[in-house]
């Protein structure tokens, strides 16, 4: 992919209120020509999910918002509990990407309802990209945008949810860096980058989910292709899989995002740290459930663990939680009784890694 000197990026203003079964293609090809923009074929029309959604009917009603994510949940990656006690979960969604409460909207929708994401995002912008062509005799690329968190950085961005004709990797592994040296990693998220260069001008608030996105032209291509859905890495490929304190439980045996009452034990509080005696309990919590072993008397005693039983279950059970423990962030010091038939393990803060420069 050649790298263009210009790219730009245009709001389209105009469109109404999507709602269930509207043509969208139709009221965007409509704005744009009200705007004074006039489609071509190496254009990018990045359209919000949101709206995608809002005339596929995929508003539901729903008292819970928790039971709307939990519909369209395949896998929990991470769960937090919120002061006010209620739930908020990292999942892979069925529409594909792993994101915050698989993408359920519950914002700017009638009272009693959730919005979901597309079913099929990258069908979603296959069929706006087919009537678009139809409507306005060009096929610039779609791009189908929803917004998400990403691991080590704050904030949010937009990201490629679905896709139709945009080279959505630049994959320059091979190339020769300007010392001659070969690069042998980058391979460039352009799909992603599109979509966060068109949220830059869209406004959820401002009633502005449409922009198009011009200069990208090389990256534009007649067939549709993969769809964003190939950018999703899952399997063997997901470093990712788990979030830390999941990745504890998932070992231990205790099933994550599964509730207390329902075998499981309850999700850490979503602000770290907290008082080490809490940490300790939820710690033992976590030892004690999924594969531990039986006739092993444990119990929480502030910032320590007692543990009494047979010799070889003391340990197993001591080597528990030390493990649940490294996952609330403390370091555990263990004292064995000349019998092994009891030990005690201390908890300590674990020392934070530097803040950056």
């Amino acid at each position: 992919m050649t790298a263009p000197h210009e790219v730009t990026a245009v709001a389209v203003p105009g469109l109404p209120e999507v709602r269930a079964g509207d043509d969208l293609a139709g009221l965007v090809v409509r704005a744009c020509a009200a705007a004074g923009l006039a489609l071509r074929d190496d254009d990018v029309l990045v359209v919000a999910s949101k709206v995608v959604a809002k005339a596929e009917g995929r508003s539901v009603a729903a008292s819970d918002r928790g039971d709307a994510v939990r519909s369209q949940t395949v896998r929990v990656v991470a769960e937090r509990r919120l002061p006010d006690g209620r739930t908020t979960q990292v999942v892979q969604s069925r529409s594909g990407p792993v994101m915050a409460a698989a993408g359920v909207d519950a914002s700017d929708v009638e009272p009693g309802t959730v919005l979901l994401l597309p079913a099929d995002p990258d069908a979603s912008a296959r069929a706006l990209r087919a009537r678009v062509a139809q409507l306005a005799g060009v096929r610039p690329a779609v791009v189908v945008s929803d917004t998400g968190g990403r691991p080590w950085r704050d904030g949010v961005t937009d990201f490629a949810l679905g896709a139709a004709g945009l080279e959505l990797l630049d994959d320059v592994r091979g190339r020769l860096d300007r010392t001659g040296r070969p690069l042998e990693v980058t391979v460039r998220a352009v799909g992603d980058e599109v979509a966060a260069l068109a949220d830059l001008v869209k406004g959820k608030a401002a009633g502005l989910p449409v922009a198009l996105v011009r200069g990208l032209g090389a990256a534009v291509a007649p067939e549709d292709g993969p769809g964003a859905a190939a950018l999703v890495r899952v399997g063997p490929a997901d470093w990712f899989a788990h979030g830390h304190v999941e990745a504890v439980r998932a070992a231990l045996g205790v099933p994550v995002g599964v509730p207390a009452a329902s075998g499981g034990v309850d999700p850490a509080p979503i602000a770290p740290g907290g008082p080490v005696a809490e940490r300790v309990a939820r710690a033992l919590l976590v030892a004690r459930a999924g594969r531990a072993p039986s006739g092993v008397v444990a119990e929480a005693d502030g910032e320590r663990v007692l543990v009494r039983g047979e010799p070889f279950g003391v340990g197993v059970l001591v080597e528990r939680v030390r493990a649940a423990l490294w996952a609330e962030a403390l370091d555990a010091d263990v004292v064995v009784a000349p019998s092994a038939a009891s030990a005690t393990v201390t908890a300590s803060e674990r020392p934070s890694p530097p803040p950056p420069r």
